[in-house]
């Protein structure tokens, strides 16, 4: 089963660099972009971990979401 992640990174990103995140929701706050979605294990997070850097953002956090539905809008975790 899939646990619900979260990913902060400097600076709004577009649709363009959007689109490297597939499946996760896209939202923008204070300048920073917030990605939220279902990871598979550690390998899927380290592959969103490593297109971060390969998109040269700045990653300011990134956890585990112990309360998955409030941040999807009250859907369950895929």
């Amino acid at each position: 089963m899939a646990a619900i992640y979260e990913i902060v990174v400097e600076s709004e990103l577009g649709v363009s660099c959007a689109a490297a995140f597939e499946g996760m929701e896209l939202s923008h706050a204070e300048g920073r972009t917030i990605l939220v979605g279902p990871v598979e294990d550690q390998a899927h997070l380290a592959g969103l971990l490593r297109r971060v850097s390969d998109l040269g953002l700045t990653l300011v956090r990134v956890g585990k979401v112990e309360d998955p539905p409030a941040l999807l809008g009250g859907k369950p975790p895929a």
